[in-house]
């Protein structure tokens, strides 16, 4: 009995999806909620789940093809059809290993002068005792036979029975012998099996930690490699390198395996590319800059985020104070959070703050709803979660939609500013570059002094056909006076 796996929906207006990649092959088994395959639609990239245990019986679907939701997938079953063929070559097998004894003293011969040509002084000595090893040919088989695996390709080192009537049981001398039984120690890891299915977290994680993901074994589900087997490699790394001399010079690059290569675009990718023409066709856009002094939002931080992350469980980071300051900004400003609808603009009646997630399949904008609303406890928490679920690809398609107004944190890689794309059917985004220390002439008392003070780029591209330059302005000052004023103690939520 088998069963089909179908499309599932995945999002009010999603109707179609594309295979970009199946994670099991046929006659793989696969356990309840284990993931089949890789789905990207016009919004998400995501893994469907076996919703059944059993073996891959048929994939009906191949890689890159798209089809509607509903349309049957997979075929998973028992796995009844595959394990009958499978008995009848280990039954075939056990006869053809009787006749493999009688056959060792006769290959022998032949053997002995190959195998004692390369030792010159040795040859009357090894001619000699010949007879004697083939009293006992079995333990003498089975160590030439791992002598010589390692010089075999891969699907012969895993069939052993072809390779013991070879010549090798009584060939070496107790010298040689001992020689070819150490050479296998080291080529022996390298015959471990290829690693399987890593999810994007994992790969991107182990990059990071430059965890090399071929040597892990993993902990999940059929030997899986988790996000735990990442960071205990790395932690166990770290403490290696702790007791190592300290190396000179620069570390050395790491290359990409990209480098030298040429692949398809993905279908994020494509869907990306095609809205970000679309954008700049369609708008006039440019980008004005402000400098912003945040250094009493850098004390108040400090002052709270030990309390913050206990409380909270999350990281108080520069990142919502600045969505914060938007939000209510967007509220007295609401030509930057407005849609054009043919000659006509609308102005929502809620703050939908999109924020841009970095991933390893490419960039992804879920949505806080409703930010303005929100405090700084609030709002860090939808920042955690919703960019932790879309790098693991758990997000919902509605999740991505709605946003009408975004926010990218390109400080995070360590960028001043830059001028960010706005994306129909927004007409402006906000990018937040890091924030650095450095001297500023500020005023005190009167007088100007030099002082270290934290300082940070607001980047506002907007859309010049419904937002002037002024409007801009207005409204990036408006955030700057609420960030330098550093009074968040009422929006802390804690």
């Amino acid at each position: 009995m088998s069963e089909s796996v179908n499309l599932p929906a995945l999002g009010e207006s999603v109707t179609e999806g594309t295979v970009t990649r199946w994670l099991k092959n046929v006659g793989d088994r696969v356990e309840v909620d284990e993931p089949l395959l890789e789905v990207s639609t016009d919004k998400v990239d995501t893994e469907i789940p076996s919703p059944v245990a059993g073996v891959i019986e048929e994939i009906l679907v191949p890689e890159d093809e798209t089809v509607e939701v509903g349309t049957a997938l997979v075929r998973i079953g028992d796995g009844s059809a595959s394990e009958a063929p499978a008995a009848e070559p280990e039954a075939a097998a056990e006869p053809e290993q009787a006749p493999e004894a009688p056959a060792e003293p006769e290959a022998a011969e032949p053997e002995v002068a190959s195998s004692a040509a390369p030792a010159p002084g040795e040859d009357s000595s090894a001619s000699a005792p010949e007879p004697a090893p083939a009293v006992d040919p079995a333990p003498a088989a089975e160590q030439d036979a791992a002598g010589q695996q390692p010089a075999a390709t891969q699907p012969e080192a895993t069939q052993p029975s072809s390779e013991q009537p070879a010549p090798s049981a009584p060939t070496s001398s107790p010298a040689t012998g001992s020689a070819e039984s150490s050479a296998p120690a080291a080529p022996a890891p390298s015959s471990g099996a290829p690693v399987g299915y890593v999810t994007p977290l994992v790969r991107k994680l182990a990059n990071e930690k430059g965890v090399d993901i071929s040597t892990l074994s993993g902990s999940g589900v059929g030997g899986r490699i988790r996000k735990e087997d990442v960071l205990a490699a790395a932690e166990a790394a770290a403490s290696a390198s702790t007791t190592a001399p300290a190396s000179s010079g620069p570390a050395p690059i790491e290359v990409s395996p990209l480098r030298g290569t040429t692949v398809p675009m993905s279908r994020l990718r494509k869907v990306v590319a095609e809205r970000a023409v679309q954008s700049m066709q369609a708008m006039a856009q440019l980008t004005s800059v402000v400098e912003v002094d945040v250094t009493k939002v850098a004390a108040f931080r400090d002052a709270h985020k030990g309390a913050f992350l206990e409380k909270t469980g999350n990281k108080l980071s520069f990142l919502p104070f600045f969505t914060l300051a938007a939000a209510e900004a967007l509220k007295a400003h609401p030509k930057l959070n407005a849609t054009v609808d043919g000659d006509s603009i609308v102005y929502p009646d809620h703050e939908h703050v999109a924020m841009a997630v970095d991933t390893e399949r490419g960039l992804l904008t879920p949505v806080i709803k409703n930010a303005s609303d929100l405090d700084l406890a609030g709002i860090a928490g939808e920042i955690a979660d919703l960019a932790q679920r879309t790098r693991d690809n758990k997000l919902k398609p509605d999740e991505l939609a709605g946003g009408t107004f975004t926010v990218t944190n390109t400080g995070s890689r360590g960028a001043l500013f830059d001028t960010p794309v706005v994306f129909l059917p927004q007409v402006a985004i906000l990018g937040t570059g890091i924030v650095v220390k450095r001297p500023v002439v500020i005023k005190a008392d009167g007088s100007e002094s030099i002082a270290i003070r934290s300082m940070v780029y607001l980047a506002l591209s907007y859309d010049h056909r419904i937002v002037d330059g002024a409007d801009a302005a207005r409204f990036l000052v408006a955030v700057k006076d609420r960030l330098e004023g550093g009074d968040f103690t009422s929006k802390l939520g804690i």
